[in-house]
């Protein structure tokens, strides 16, 4: 036995080996090798065996949204960034924020309603640049969402401690040796995510209806927040002791990069697209209209908190619950600790919803073992998925500090949103009416320098570079609106006004990387050199198995006629 085991071995390291030396080669044929919609739509999705069940309508797409949004960062930045960043004036850098992640959402939507299915951004990326750029979307992607709900369920401890009448640590077991950021072990962080993991695994409709019911308390509760905010603070604390902007316009911008944070979630939407019945006309509600709800929350949330303390008496963390309490109202800051435990819960559902979906889709690809893909045919949802993140995001939140990850979830965010906002360009003009590309790809070469540029210029108070850098990207935008054809108007939703929404959020996301900090940048490369690293080991010779040589799991060709008589998506 042990003999036909280092036999096995032996044949299965020489087969690596031999896939090793033909790296080069796979690489040129797969690193933009691309799928068609309909391939994507039909051929891929046969790989997860099962079907994911179309249950949701527009309205839990609205409520999922919301949900995804509103607990994931209100509670947990507008604190530490009134304190540090903008000041009273956080509620301009949600605005900022509010408007970059409008015009991404408007991107987003246009792919979702026209490629329907769980892969998001990967799925948008892979279809128009190719394999490797949406491999390399996806796997931010996935990293944004394991970092994010991990910091965020400490949080829930936080706000949890306070709903009880204790210290933000009292739940906590701290280790004495353990860097500091690491040292305190949370155990009912830990304890949330796996029981939302179990509910997930059980189906996607039941998680939406309890997503539901807490969202439109969770509505009601920022409402009490809003009003008591209102009528128990003061207007004076919003330019006292250091006015409006005491970090000046600078502190505001920085503020808005920082605060984007919240606003993750609303592409968990867009990877509901398999389970949606009526995907052209629930999408666009659905992620539009929980952008538009949340921002305008958001505003008056941060608003209100800035009316109940001066800036510089914020706390940093569980800010609302405690700031009730140091207006005295003790009673209410056990409510909003309450309150925002359960809010907190809502968005890692929603959350853990779509990282669960980015990695099934990304397994269909073969760009990660297939098992990661499979759906269970009893419940519907990617069982393998859920239970493999679910795990790795409760280790991560057993020790990890918010502060340690948010400006690397941000920075990932934002490049996934540049990326989107490229592709949609490219796909308008490029694939769908057939034109030339390198007007296109020179457009958005010069577009993203000139928008490096400005940014650059700013940060480095180089003011003569401003108008320089911002009338060039005005004027090249202008004359590639004038004089590439433009495509007709889809029949299905499209962006209105193109390129120009596309433009502005490319150059809304590439300004708020750059007022990141350096460190994330440093731990960004650290992450690429990893995940690009994992590719050439693995996916390219996995995806070249199974698209070029013709081999899926079980020997089976992925183009044989058997896999074209899957049932068409409904998308009218």
């Amino acid at each position: 036995m042990a003999a036909i085991q280092t036999a096995l071995s032996s044949i299965f390291f020489s087969k690596y080996l031999h896939s090793l030396s033909q790296t080069p080669h796979r690489l040129r044929k797969r690193m933009l090798a691309t799928w068609t919609s309909d391939q994507e739509l039909n051929q891929v999705r046969l790989r997860s065996g099962a079907d994911m069940k179309r249950k949701l309508g527009w309205y839990d797409l609205v409520a999922l949204g919301i949900g995804g949004m509103l607990g994931v960062g209100v509670f947990v930045t507008t604190g530490p960034v009134a304190l540090h960043h903008s000041g009273p004036s956080v509620f301009i850098s949600y605005i900022i924020a509010g408007i970059s992640a409008l015009l991404s959402s408007m991107c987003y939507t246009e792919f979702s309603v026209e490629i329907p299915v769980a892969g998001g951004a990967f799925s948008y990326l892979r279809v128009t640049f190719g394999e490797f750029v949406g491999y390399f979307a996806g796997a931010n992607i996935l990293m944004e969402y394991v970092l994010s709900n991990a910091a965020v369920s400490r949080s829930f401890t936080e706000y949890l401690s306070c709903a009880f009448g204790g210290n933000l640590n009292s739940w906590r077991v701290e280790v004495h040796g353990f860097t500091k950021g690491f040292n305190m072990l949370d155990f009912p962080a830990v304890a949330i995510i796996l029981l939302l993991t179990l509910c997930l695994c059980y189906s996607t409709k039941e998680s939406s209806i309890l997503n539901f019911v807490m969202t439109i308390f969770h509505v009601v509760f920022f409402g009490f927040i809003i009003i008591a905010g209102f009528l128990k603070g003061s207007a004076k604390n919003l330019v006292n002791p250091d006015g409006l902007a005491p970090f000046g316009v600078k502190g505001v911008l920085d503020g808005a990069a920082q605060v984007y944070f919240s606003y993750i979630g609303y592409d968990s939407v867009s990877t509901m697209a398999e389970e949606i019945s009526n995907p052209s006309k629930s999408l666009p509600v659905g992620i539009m209209g929980s952008v538009f709800i949340v921002s305008g929350l958001y505003c008056l949330m941060s608003f209100a908190l800035c009316m109940m303390l001066p800036y510089n008496q914020i706390p940093e963390k569980a800010s609302f619950a405690i700031a009730f309490q140091r207006m005295g109202w003790k009673w209410a800051s056990n409510i909003v600790g309450a309150g925002a435990s359960l809010g907190i819960v809502a968005s890692l559902l929603v959350a853990m919803l779509g990282q669960a979906r980015y990695l099934c889709v990304i397994g269909r690809a073969r760009l990660v073992p297939l098992w990661l893909a499979k759906v269970h045919p009893s419940t519907g949802t990617p069982l393998n998925a859920t239970l493999f993140l679910g795990a790795f995001t409760a280790s991560i939140s057993l020790f990890t500090e918010l502060e340690i990850v948010v400006d690397m979830v941000n920075l990932c965010t934002l490049l996934v949103f540049y990326l989107v906002a490229n592709a949609l360009i490219y796909r308008r003009y490029v694939i769908t009416v057939n034109n030339p590309p390198f007007h296109t790809l020179l457009f958005l070469s010069l577009l993203s320098c000139s928008s490096i540029a400005f940014s650059l210029s700013w940060k480095l108070k180089q003011w003569w570079g401003l108008p320089l850098f911002g009338g060039i990207m005005i004027i090249i935008t202008a004359c590639f609106h004038y004089f590439v054809p433009y495509p007709n108007q889809p029949s299905k939703w499209s962006v209105p006004f193109m390129p120009w929404p596309a433009a502005m959020s490319i150059f809304l996301n590439v300004f708020l990387m750059t007022t990141l900090k350096k460190l994330s940048l440093q731990r960004f490369g650290v992450w690429s050199c990893l995940i690009i690293l994992f590719y050439v080991l693995y996916g390219v010779h996995s995806t070249y198995r199974a698209e070029e040589m013709g081999m899926d799991a079980g020997g089976v060709n992925p183009n044989s006629s058997a896999q074209q008589t899957k049932l068409d998506i409904q998308l009218l």
